[in-house]
């Protein structure tokens, strides 16, 4: 296996000596102090099976097939807080993937590392971490690892080893239905990578890397009602760029029944300081609104990309699900307008609860491909199917297979299919 990636002695033994920090920090505690760290604290193991194939088309793809059969685990100890007014915690998390099939002969599929000098996906790999906190009335402060689910940064969980990044972050609740979040992170551990980095623009595969000395970031949200929230963030991607959201989300109940939801997005992203990527002009904006009832969920989209930029995304394509059309083809490249029409089905309906299905159609046109060459377009099929075993020894197990069809008018078409199963196991 290539060097740069963790074996299983490595992420037990990073795994280990971060539950030792974690024990001796608890053996410093007064034992009276002790009681809601434990008796809140929860450890469970996240067991997943993931297949996936991608098969191009046309004509000298980089590949003809790519993909790999892998078993993930991702171990997390969470634990409650100290007592006292000023209250302390500390949480640890160990994942880990072993590729069953794959390897020699499948290109980088953005599930496990790959290397280039020897042509072949890695064999395992792994990564370990602790969080500590630290809580004071309604505002918490968490240094260490981190899966955010921010329009400023977002966990990517949908491969084997989820992304996570590095750093603090402070979120606040203090004021009634407004919440207040902040921080700075400095590094990255990518979802097909055991290594920790500092962020970059991601361009393409094995495009330049010019390193950012962190994510600076802040915002705030707030529910007018119920069915009624706002929000706005700032991100300063050192000497790279600097990014303003702004997002609002409404749920109306129409009666007899039905129900629409609408999401407005907006995104604003221009160069930062030294400016590494050269100049950055992209604004985007985005509306979806799913109309309910029952079972049924009818969606439609729109997106527009504006300036002559793409979409900057960070370290090997993290996502940014806040885009209302992020999918696999993702739909970002400069001056890009897409839509969707989508279509959910919940079973329960049917009395078959825990079987759901989720079908969409995406097409972007108008793509800017710079200089005299003609606009582009492309488009994208999918069609979800999962389910949750509600009950019997396999209770909790989830099942999802996942169809993809992405179509191009200047590029590879491709074919993919995802087998994903999935369970939790409660220590306690």
């Amino acid at each position: 296996m290539n060097g740069q990636h963790a074996t299983v002695p490595r992420a037990a033994y990073a795994a280990g000596k971060h539950l030792r920090a974690v024990g001796l920090i608890g053996v410093m505690m007064p034992l009276a102090a002790q009681a809601d760290f434990v008796e809140d604290s929860q450890l469970n193991l996240g067991l997943r099976n993931f297949y996936v194939d991608r098969d191009f088309k046309g004509e000298n793809p980089r590949t003809s097939r790519d993909g790999s059969w892998s078993q993930g685990l991702d171990l997390r100890f969470t634990s409650g807080y100290t007592q006292g007014p000023l209250s302390f915690g500390v949480d640890a998390a160990a994942q880990y993937a072993y590729r069953l099939d794959g390897g020699s002969g499948r290109g980088p599929d953005s599930v496990l590392p790959y290397s280039q000098s020897s042509r072949e996906q890695a064999r395992e790999y792994g990564r370990a971490a602790l969080t500590g906190k630290v809580r004071y009335s309604k505002t918490e402060l968490r240094v260490g690892e981190h899966r955010p689910t921010l329009p400023v940064a977002f966990q990517d969980d949908s491969r084997q080893l989820v992304t996570t990044f590095n750093g603090f972050t402070v979120k606040s609740n203090e004021i009634d239905n407004l919440t207040l979040t902040g921080g700075r992170f400095t590094g990255i551990s990518t979802r097909e990578s055991s290594n920790r980095e500092k962020l970059y623009l991601f361009t393409r595969p094995n495009g330049p890397r010019h390193t950012s000395d962190g994510l600076n970031f802040a915002g705030a949200t707030y529910a007018f009602s119920p069915n009624l929230a706002a929000s706005y963030f700032y991100g300063q991607l050192e000497g790279i760029y600097q990014q303003h959201y702004l997002g609002l989300t409404l749920n109306t109940e129409l009666g007899a029944g039905y129900g629409l939801k609408t999401d407005l997005r907006y995104f604003n992203h221009n160069e930062d300081g030294d400016a590494l990527y050269g100049k950055i002009d992209n604004r985007s904006y985005g509306a979806m609104t799913t109309l309910r009832k029952a079972g049924h969920a009818f969606g439609v989209g729109y997106q527009r990309m504006l300036g002559e930029s793409a979409f900057p995304t960070l370290n090997g394509f993290v996502p940014q699900p806040y885009l209302v059309n992020w999918s696999a083809v993702a739909f970002i490249r400069p001056n890009e307008s897409s839509w969707q029409a989508r279509y959910d089905y919940d079973f329960v309906a049917m009395g078959i609860p825990g079987l759901n299905l989720t079908t969409r159609y995406l097409r972007g046109t108008g793509i800017d491909r710079g200089g005299d060459l003609s606009q582009t377009a492309e488009n994208e099929r999918d069609l979800f199917l999962s389910y949750v075993v509600q009950s019997g020894p396999l209770k909790g197990v989830a099942v999802e297979w996942r169809n993809i069809h992405a179509q191009f008018k200047h590029g590879n078409d491709y074919d993919e299919n995802r087998l994903i199963t999935t369970y939790t196991w409660k220590f306690w």
